[in-house]
């Protein structure tokens, strides 16, 4: 392997550390499932850089492609969009 080579891997590995800090460390939830699709999608080129072209196929279909989708619109469902705020319980006394 020449020098442009090991760049190119040492590149897609860093990338894919900074890219799954990112996620856990973050602090919003769509945030996180878009940094999920694009560690899907990077993963899916360090698949093909280890010549596993059918992984990168599966892991870009399903990983990205299904699963992104499939979480997309279940945190559009449970929050409309909005970030979800606490409404007060009317039936509930502060004991203070």
């Amino acid at each position: 392997m020449n020098f442009w080579q090991w760049s190119i891997d040492g590149l897609l590995a860093l990338t894919l550390l900074w890219l799954a800090w990112r996620m856990l460390a973050g602090q919003g939830l769509f945030r996180a499932l878009v940094l999920f699709v694009a560690f899907s999608f990077i993963m899916a080129l360090a698949w093909v850089r280890l010549a596993a072209v059918d992984i990168a196929l599966a892991e870009a279909a399903i990983g990205a492609g299904l699963s992104g989708t499939a979480l997309l619109v279940t945190w559009r469902r449970m929050s409309n969009g909005q970030p979800r705020q606490s409404k007060p319980n009317p039936d509930h006394h502060d004991p203070q």
